[in-house]
């Protein structure tokens, strides 16, 4: 673990709310990439807007997002730190270098990202109001519970169905307010304003989810169950195997 990312807190059991808080927050943090997460989402971007800005090549922008982005891999495959962000980090900017290059157009870096941005949007809303939230299936695994959230803990998927909600509501603004741009405003403007709508929307849905979580019953830890009922099993089947060998 980096300096860039942040461990769980010391559980308090004098306080189990302030401590259910406190994990909430750890496993968040740890789910969307904490701060370095975040810098290495942004910073490819942020290259390719700069570069454009100065010099109106999308070629070079492109190609210079698309190295940064393989460097952020790269630098972490050294560090021997966790990729995954870093890998789809790369890809969307993959993606979205193809599309710059293929297109010839700097609006063409920035249309897979926001079609991408746009369908989570509409599908954190649905699955909220189907009853089966994204965000619980996203956050389950990250929490040990997996699914038990759906049968075994109703208020943990009241919790997730709200969050849910709430990131289909602000993507779904971020990008109501993106796409007239990218129809209507030139390409300069639409990357700068990408830019700025970035990161405020995303700590929003993640603030509203901490909020919605962490006044939710805690989860329950399936893995724990699943390895304590094994434990059990073996133990049984060594009493048995015992017993045969006493004669009894």
């Amino acid at each position: 673990m980096t300096s860039f990312d942040r461990s769980s807190p010391p559980p308090n059991p004098q306080d189990p709310a302030a401590d259910q808080k406190a994990v909430t927050q750890a496993a968040l943090f740890d789910a969307f990439g904490g701060i370095r997460g975040t810098v290495e989402t942004m910073l490819p971007g942020l290259l390719f807007v700069m570069i454009y800005t100065i010099n109106k090549d999308v070629k070079s922008s492109a190609i210079a997002a698309g190295a940064v982005a393989v460097l952020l891999v790269i630098v972490r495959l050294l560090r021997k730190d966790t990729v995954k962000h870093a890998f789809s980090g790369v890809f969307g900017v993959g993606v979205g270098v193809a599309f710059a290059l293929f297109t010839g157009s700097a609006k063409g870096f920035y249309l897979p990202g926001m079609i991408y941005g746009a369908g989570l949007g509409v599908a954190f809303t649905l699955s909220a109001l189907v009853g089966f939230p994204l965000l619980g299936v996203i956050l389950g695994p990250v929490f040990k519970e997996n699914l038990s959230w759906r049968t075994r803990n109703p208020g943990r998927k009241k919790a997730y169905t709200k969050a849910s909600l709430a990131w289909g509501i602000i993507f779904l603004a971020k990008y109501a307010i993106l796409f007239p741009l990218y129809w209507w405003g030139d390409a300069t403007q639409l990357g700068w304003v990408l830019i700025a709508l970035k990161l405020p929307p995303m700590v929003l849905a993640v603030y509203f989810t901490w909020v919605f979580l962490a006044k939710a019953p805690p989860p329950i830890d399936v893995i724990a169950e699943y390895e304590a009922e094994e434990a059990a099993e073996k133990a049984a089947k060594a009493a048995k195997a015992a017993a045969r060998e006493r004669g009894v």
